[in-house]
């Protein structure tokens, strides 16, 4: 998706375009089942879109979800909004639904081309030409100005760059969390409703492992299993539908009743892997530059990983435009401004990871969401960490990391000691405020 928007703005902007996609054209067929979860586009992606006149369109595939539906072991449900604000909500959109109208938009473009089937198997760095594997089998070689790569968290281009690594003096890094992923359903209701709360993000937290589903415009949700590998929520131990259907009644028994076809969803559907990749530098010779997934991949626990990539494209627009006709100071400016921060949503996705799973239903942590709230609603300049990263889309990534870091860790220290009800909200306001100057 990130290279379906990159080039349709170098498009606009008046550039001949040749667009490669390993895979079929999705308006064809659906994407495959199993390996999508499903997407949170919020504001840094919603401005992305908005720079190249798309927003609205897509905003219709959209549902808002504005909190998190916590579902206890027991069934009880507590409900936890995003933010204090009534505007500031996240939005569950289709991968394939985003996708198919990123490639329509492109394809309505004279000076863009779209081949599909074709896989980048290698960049001549120096050059700026890459070698694709086509359907037939067949390679060929296209010479370009410049490459942009924006082939995912296994890109080709990044490997070629790797390959120098010398040369460029290349870092790179891959952490794989010791947990995979599984996704299920839940289908509509016989009326075609949904069977839970349509406007919310759902969670199952269980210390260890959770659950999580997002609502469809078809009255489904997709639902995504984050589990260990090994114990007694390891995939690898949850081999048997016996064993599958006593874990669920053990600990997701208020799902059960929506969800028909567990068992085939279940072993029919792969377990993903859940990793980041860090790197640097992201360019090689003004000739090549690496964006989205293929510089930055990340696990999807803050629901920023397109965002991110999609916002890679509204920096680059703009560093683009200061610096129109000299590559390579546009790519280098672009990567120093873009690596600390994908570094820094990077490093918070992992710190959500363990908060949705673990922290959530926790005293002090639902007194700081509470006392947050009130915070968002009675001073219109106080953004929680959430909201920071989340809807403030002019900030920085690594900004917004330091400062949710920072109030995140005195509010902790304040509901540990203290009720709610018991606190100065102006004389916490004020400390925050002197914290995050």
């Amino acid at each position: 998706m990130c290279g379906s928007l990159l080039a349709i703005k170098m498009a606009q902007k008046g550039y001949q375009v040749e667009l490669r996609e390993s895979r079929y054209d999705l308006r064809t067929k659906a994407l495959e089942g199993g390996r999508s979860i499903n997407l949170a586009l919020s504001a840094r992606g919603l401005l992305a879109l908005e720079n190249v006149g798309i927003s609205e369109q897509i905003k219709k595939q959209c549902i808002p979800m504005v909190g998190r539906m916590i579902h206890s072991v027991a069934g009880e449900l507590r409900s936890s909004k995003y933010s204090g604000r009534k505007d500031e909500v996240i939005n569950s959109i289709s991968r394939t639904g985003l996708n198919v109208a990123l490639l329509e938009k492109a394809d309505s473009f004279e000076n863009l081309h779209i081949t599909f089937d074709s896989r980048c198997i290698k960049v001549n760095l120096e050059e700026g030409s890459a070698i694709f594997k086509n359907k037939n089998g067949s390679e060929e070689i296209v010479h370009a100005d410049v490459v942009l790569g924006t082939d995912g968290a296994g890109s080709s281009v990044r490997r070629s760059m790797m390959a120098k690594t010398t040369a460029l003096l290349f870092n790179y890094s891959q952490n794989f969390l010791r947990s995979g992923y599984k996704e299920l359903q839940i289908p509509p209701a016989e009326d075609g409703s949904w069977r839970i709360e349509k406007n919310a993000l759902h969670i199952w937290p269980r210390g260890k492992f959770m659950m999580i589903a997002l609502p469809n415009l078809d009255g489904s949700f997709t639902v995504t299993m984050f589990h260990p590998y090994e114990g007694e929520a390891g995939f690898n131990t949850l081999n048997t539908p016996d064993k599958v259907q006593a874990f669920f009644e053990k600990y997701y028994s208020d799902s059960l009743p929506h969800m028909p076809d567990l068992q085939e969803d279940y072993f029919d559907n792969p377990v993903g892997v859940l990793g980041t990749n860090k790197c640097y530098p992201w360019q090689a010779y003004g000739k090549v530059c690496i964006m989205g997934d293929a510089a930055h991949a990340i696990v999807p626990f803050y629901g920023q990983g397109m965002n991110a990539s999609f916002e890679d494209v509204r920096v680059f627009d703009e560093v683009h435009e200061k610096l129109r006709g000299d590559w390579i100071a546009i790519f280098e400016a672009f990567q120093d401004l873009r690596v600390e921060n994908t570094n820094a949503i990077a490093d918070l996705a992992i710190d959500n990871f363990y908060e949705m799973q673990d922290k959530v239903d926790d005293i002090p942590f639902i007194r700081k969401r509470t006392l947050e709230m009130k915070l968002e609603q009675t001073y219109d300049d106080y953004y929680s960490k959430y909201s920071l990263v989340t809807f403030r889309p002019e900030l920085p990534y690594k900004e917004a990391m330091r400062r949710g870091r920072a109030q995140d860790e005195l509010l902790l220290e304040l509901c540990a000691e203290n009720k709610v009800e018991d606190l100065n909200l102006e004389g916490v306001y004020k400390k925050i405020n002197a914290l995050t100057i």
